[in-house]
Order: C-alpha cells, then sequence, then structure tokens
C-alpha cells in the first residue's frame, strides 16, 4: 500500500504498541532552550535519573537573551535567571550549549537546519511549537510540552496518538513580491487558526516545490498557527543542495547513504491523505493580519471583513477592539510605528537579503523605529560579509544580535502598548509583541515597504 512521507517517517520510529491506539516514538533529536528545559532538568534530579542520549540533545539561549550589548550581563533578572540555569544544567548533565558568545548561538529554529542537525527522515523534538520549522527538510518535527521535555531526556522516547495526514497542495507562480510567507498566512486565513487540528500537514505542489528551503522552513513554522501538529515537505535536490558540507551534516560515503535514504522518503504515488487542500499561487497576494489571531488575514488590498464565519462576529470585534480598527476598512495606507525583521519565521540570511535589496540606498520613514534581528550567529556573521548590516542601517534600520527578540514579550525587547508593528513573527495575539501591542504578520518585504512609506503598503508597487 502506498505510504505519505510522514507514514514513512513515523513508522520508522514506533518502539513499541500500547494497547488502547497510542504509541511509543523514538525521537532522533532533542532541541531545548532556557524557557522550557529548566523544570525538566530539575525533575530528572529530583528522580536521580540520568539523560539517556546526552549526543541527541542540542542547547542554546534564544528567548530571553538580549540582542543589544551580549557581551555584557544580562539586565533582566528572569532572563539571566534562566540562562544561568541552562548553562548550569548542560555543564552538570553534560549537554552540548550553543550560549551566548557562542558562534553557533542563535535561535533554535535557526540553528539545526543551519548547522546540519537538522536531517529529513528523523523525529525532531522541543518544548516550543514552532518545532514544525524542521519538517521542511522531511522530518516529522514537533514541538512538545515540558513534562515531555522530561520524558525525552530520560527515555529518548515519547507515549504518543498518531496524527491524522492532510496534505495542502499550491500550484502555480507567484506574483512578484509574494513570498512564503503570503503563501502560508494565505491558507492560515481561508482554513483557520483550527483548520489543520489533529493532523500532521505536508505541502506540495510546484509553487512549494519552487522554493528555497528557507521559504520552506516558513511555511513549516506557520503549520502550528493553524492548528496543525506539525508540517513537512518532501526532501528532493533542493534539500540536498542547502545540506551540503553544513557542519554535521553527513561527509563522504555516510551522505551518499544518507542521500540514497532520503530520496526514498517522498510520499508514493496512489498514498491517500485524511484531509486535502488545493491552491492557486496566482490567486496569493502579499498578505496582512488584521486581528489578533494568524488567520486574521487578508491580503493587503483587501478590507477587514464586517462578518467571519471562521472567528464568530464577536470573536472579530474583540479583535477590532484590541487592534483599535473598524471592521470594513482597509490597511493599506494606514500609518505604523514599528516594524520588526526577525523571529525563527524570517530571520535568515535569504530574509535579510531581500529587505536590504529593497531598501538599498532608501531610507525608512522618520516616524518608524525598525529593528532587524538575525536568527543566529552564523547568520549575523554572513550579513556583515555580504555588507548587509551596512545597508541596513544606512537605511535607518538598528541591527542587532541575534535572537528571538520582539517576536514575543519575554526579553527586552518590546513594543510599546497601543504602537502598530508590523512584523515578520508568527504571531499576532495580543500581548505577543509587549502588553498591548497591536502586531500586524507580515513577510518581510511586505515589512520593509512599510518601514520604507511609514505605512501599511503594497511591496508590488516597490519591486
Amino acid at each position: 500500500m502506498p505510504k505519505t512521507l510522514f507514514d514513512k517517517v513515523w513508522d520508522a520510529h514506533v518502539v513499541t504498541e500500547v494497547p488502547g491506539g497510542n504509541q511509543v516514538l523514538y525521537i532522533d533529536r532533542h532541541l531545548i532552550h532556557e524557557v522550557t528545559s529548566p523544570q525538566a532538568f530539575n525533575g530528572l534530579r529530583k528522580r536521580n535519573i540520568p539523560l539517556l542520549r546526552k549526543d541527541r540533545i542540542v542547547a542554546t539561549a534564544d528567548h530571553n537573551v538580549p540582542t543589544k550589548d551580549q557581551d555584557k550581563p544580562i539586565q533582566d533578572p528572569l532572563g539571566r535567571k534562566q540562562v544561568a540555569m541552562l548553562t548550569q544544567n548542560c555543564a552538570e548533565y553534560g549537554v552540548e550549549l550553543y550560549g551566548l558568545g557562542h558562534p553557533y548561538q542563535g535561535i533554535v529554529h535557526v540553528i539545526g537546519p543551519e548547522l546540519g542537525i537538522t536531517r529529513p527522515g528523523i523525529t525532531m523534538v522541543c518544548g516550543d511549537s514552532h518545532t514544525s520549522t524542521h519538517g521542511a527538510f522531511g522530518a516529522v518535527a514537533f514541538g512538545i510540552g515540558t513534562s515531555q521535555v522530561e520524558q525525552v531526556m530520560a527515555t529518548q522516547c515519547l507515549l504518543l496518538t498518531k496524527p491524522k495526514t492532510m496534505r495542502i497542495n499550491v500550484d502555480g507562480d507567484l506574483q512578484a513580491g509574494v513570498t512564503a510567507k503570503d503563501i502560508i498566512l494565505y491558507v492560515i486565513s481561508i482554513l483557520g487558526t483550527g483548520g489543520g487540528t489533529g493532523y500532521f500537514v505536508e505541502y506540495a505542489g510546484s509553487a512549494i516545490r519552487a522554493l528555497s528551503m528557507e521559504g520552506r522552513m516558513t511555511i513549516c513554522n506557520m503549520s502550528i498557527e493553524m492548528g496543525a501538529r506539525g508540517g513537512l515537505i518532501a526532501p528532493d535536490q533542493t534539500t540536498f543542495d542547502y545540506m551540503k558540507d553544513r557542519e554535521f551534516a553527513p561527509k563522504g560515503e555516510k551522505w551518499d547513504e544518507a542521500v540514497a535514504y532520503w530520496k526514498t522518503l517522498p510520499t508514493e504515488e496512489g498514498a491517500t491523505f485524511d484531509s486535502e487542500y488545493h491552491f492557486k499561487a496566482e490567486e496569493i497576494t502579499p498578505m496582512v493580519t488584521y486581528g489578533t489571531n494568524p488567520g486574521m488575514g487578508m491580503g493587503v488590498g483587501e478590507s477587514i471583513p464586517e462578518h467571519s464565519s471562521l472567528h464568530g462576529d464577536a470573536g472579530l470585534a474583540k479583535a477590532m477592539k484590541y487592534m483599535g480598527l473598524q471592521k470594513g476598512i482597509k490597511l493599506e495606507g494606514m500609518p505604523i510605528d514599528y516594524v520588526f525583521i526577525g523571529s525563527c519565521t524570517n530571520s535568515r540570511i535569504e530574509d535579510l537579503r531581500a529587505v536590504a535589496k529593497l531598501v538599498d540606498g532608501k531610507r525608512i520613514a522618520a516616524s518608524v523605529t525598525g529593528i532587524v534581528v538575525p536568527g543566529s550567529q552564523q547568520v549575523t556573521k554572513q550579513a556583515k560579509l555580504e555588507g548587509l548590516d551596512v545597508v541596513l542601517r544606512n537605511a535607518g534600520f538598528e541591527f542587532r544580535d541575534a535572537g528571538c527578540s520582539a517576536c514575543l514579550g519575554m526579553n527586552e525587547d518590546k513594543v510599546p502598548a497601543g504602537k502598530y508593528c508590523v512584523s515578520t513573527s508568527n504571531r499576532n495575539f495580543e500581548g505577543r509583541q509587549g502588553p498591548g501591542a497591536r502586531t500586524i504578520l507580515a513577510s518581510p518585504l511586505t515589512a520593509a515597504a512599510a518601514a520604507l512609506t511609514g505605512r501599511v503598503t503594497d511591496v508590488r508597487e516597490l519591486v
């Protein structure tokens, strides 16, 4: 019987079946950071349980780290404490840590792929919902809770119910100025934040295959925003070319053996999914969100709906009150205050190159505070090698150090209450970027266009 990519990877990692339908799944890679690991380490310590496979764990500091003066002590007390605990725990248990000052430090979902830790056909977990990012390589990757972090540390396994499968096909050619971020915001705006609940989603179709690996990571990153357990894309030559010669990717004969295996992973002809959708790439325009969840999105030239079957009229009204907006209006042309380019969704070198190309030789609006935060030290290094940092600074952006930054209000980078921020991050929840902050999700190109004009702008007018 033909099998899907997801079924192949999942089934190959089942250790045993449990009466009642659950399965014990072996986990190949475990990524940890400072926010969701302290309780797990404490749990091991209290029960005197060792780590089963410390060689399968990679740790970094990302959520709470400052993006200025990283060579100085962290000022925020909670952030300082959590990073210190991560450092102490990793030293005590012998876990590899890419902490502040390490050349591999960065957002956990950025460093995994760029270092070759993320590979096709493996299972990956992290105490962070956007672990779905790594599915772009054909891995079964998903976020787990703190108690599950402890389970994996102790057993390298998880007790799970196998999700259903969904395939989302996007075929055709994207318009100029339309990016991977617009694809996924478009899909979520139609399926809603609960559209993927209970499913693992495979993205397919010619428009997906045409994306770079970094674009594919953006797509898979936001799978969780429609409620899916995770997302994945079949590995192909684009995948292999990206991975070749990465620091921890297989080398020599092992590389050839790995590629031969990876080529067996794609979904077979005739395999069936529990649910399937089809979208046309030509119909997708630059997207912006108007509300307080990623499903409240629309084309930049469209108007906020008067009614919403997906979110309910009460939900729409509540979102409008928080956002200070009105139903029926257009966002295009509306003044904005902040632009944030960063997060595990859009902080990779490709994102910074696209922004730098658009703003090269120009200045962002005087009314806008523009912040660019690379996803890792490696991205920062590459950006400086290419002179992107100079271009961005000359345009008026702040070019910060690597970290999660203003994607979430857990560090010193926050958007002030009441201010509008066009953000390349993945969530526009109430208070996500700081208490009272108003987030408009968009692609790096749309964010850069807004920074230049000081208003929500259709980037197609500038490319």
